[in-house]
């Protein structure tokens, strides 16, 4: 075992006991007596759940029907975006290696109900708009713009918007991994990406400044949404400040 790298994790990483040994295949009990031997002094209990919590490994209690504040929804969701980034690829993939396990052990019957369940809501997302479009639109008009949800007849063929500014005649488009990955093969990435293409120059070609965001997210939680907006605010204000020339108007952004 690495010594050295043990006391980084615990001391500076913040990660438990248990968590190092759980990457190491071992028990916490031997990083317990490892860290003590180098003169490494334990957290109490009452530290080690402050640092859970700050680290999004756990949550803080709440009382029976009462909710979470924004402010702690926003610190747990940064806390688990940093923890998942500065873990280990071993533990990472027991992570993942045991969600499959859990999915492999449940019912067929209960896995087919949960897959219609999760097609509906696409489905849904479809028509309604995702959480990324209905959290940036909510942001926007809340900052005095108004703002047009998968608006179709801008463009001259079956074109759908994802958001419109009519004020500042300005686009914005959340482009999901299907735009640039072969989720469903690569022939309907071709397609995906010919119509994006497309859909582009048509919109250029009238006037309008486009806005794309390569969504690389795999969920949507503050702290997603925090940046998000970060990115997306900055964009639009650069676009109110002075409406781009000709050919500025493409603005390209990510957030992964």
């Amino acid at each position: 075992m690495n010594t050295k790298k043990i006391i980084k994790q615990y001391t500076q990483d913040g990660l438990s006991c248990k968590e190092i040994a759980d990457s190491l295949g071992t028990y916490s009990k031997k990083i317990e007596r490892l860290l003590k031997k180098n003169g490494v002094e334990l957290r109490t209990k009452s530290e080690a759940a402050k640092n859970a919590f700050k680290s999004g490994r756990s949550t803080p209690s709440i009382k029976k029907g009462e909710k979470r504040s924004e402010s702690d929804k926003i610190a747990i969701s940064i806390g688990m975006e940093k923890r998942w980034k500065a873990m280990p690829e071993s533990q990472r993939e027991q992570i993942k290696a045991g969600a499959k396990e859990r999915w492999d052990k449940i019912p067929e019957e209960k896995r087919r109900e949960m897959q219609v369940k999760a097609g509906q809501a696409l489905r849904k997302t479809c028509t309604e708009g995702s959480k990324a479009e209905k959290s940036l639109k909510s942001n926007l008009e809340a900052n005095g713009y108004e703002v047009q949800m998968h608006k179709k007849g801008l463009i001259q063929g079956n074109f759908e918007i994802d958001l419109l500014l009519p004020a500042l005649n300005t686009i914005i488009e959340i482009d999901g991994p299907q735009h640039f990955l072969p989720v469903f093969g690569e022939e309907r990435l071709a397609e995906v990406v010919k119509l994006d293409g497309i859909k582009n120059g048509l919109l250029l070609g009238r006037g309008f400044c486009v806005i794309r965001v390569k969504y690389l997210c795999n969920n949507f939680n503050k702290a997603v949404e925090r940046r998000l907006w970060d990115l997306v605010s900055k964009a639009v204000a650069d676009v109110e400040k002075k409406f781009p020339p000709k050919d500025k108007r493409f603005i390209e952004l990510e957030i992964n």
